[in-house]
């Protein structure tokens, strides 16, 4: 098994933890990543973009003059895309633009960003991270020390004040062990994990 190095809070290393290969050290395989980063992407649009197209703007209904005989163009509507205040051509409709993919492509996403996270060198392992209270300054310190200002923090359950003492920290997100996509991981520079939301991850994982 792969070994990193385990932090403390104040950035000194105490120790070695164990990864399992199985899911940080798995074949990184880029297409996927790309079509799970894309599917995430596509699922956090509205789709409620609208707009009218000829026959549903009001007006219009008389003929602007005759067909022939004027020396200009011939219409049938004042509500045609050509003309101002007539509807749009091919404009954009309400829609979904939700995707599906495969429960084992899933998989395979998200431990080829995990892996790929290791390769890069990019994984810190912290004993905890546990608060009396909500403290923002304390979070940036603790991550300073862990040269980790850009980063995905993964937390155990039920850590609330960690997660709101890094919620407004620019640059640095959270998230629990059990809630990880591929987009989460890949978007921040550095994974930072506690020693019990990696414990967790792995056996969900497993």
């Amino acid at each position: 098994m792969t070994k990193v190095a385990l932090y403390n809070k104040e950035g000194a290393s105490v120790g070695e933890v164990e990864l399992n290969d199985a899911i940080f050290n798995s074949q990184i395989n880029v297409p996927v990543m790309h079509q799970a980063v894309r599917i995430y992407l596509n699922s956090q649009r509205s789709g409620t973009h609208s707009t009218k197209s000829r026959g549903m703007v009001s007006g219009g209904g008389r003929k602007p003059w005759r067909q022939k005989g004027t020396g200009r163009a011939s219409f049938g509507s004042s509500r045609n895309p050509v003309w101002r205040g007539g509807g749009v051509a091919f404009g954009p409709s309400p829609r979904s633009y939700s995707m599906t993919m495969p429960k084992k492509m899933r998989r395979i996403a998200l431990l080829s960003a995990l892996s790929s996270k290791l390769a890069d060198g990019n994984i810190v392992v912290v004993d905890e991270l546990k608060f009396d209270k909500p403290k923002t300054s304390e979070m940036v310190q603790i991550l300073s020390n862990l040269k980790a200002s850009n980063a995905l923090v993964v937390l155990e359950k039920a850590n609330e004040f960690a997660n709101l003492s890094a919620r407004n920290i620019p640059c640095v997100n959270t998230a629990e062990y059990d809630s990880l996509n591929t987009y989460k991981i890949l978007y921040n520079e550095k994974l930072v994990l506690t020693k019990e939301a990696l414990a967790s991850l792995e056996e969900v994982l497993a």
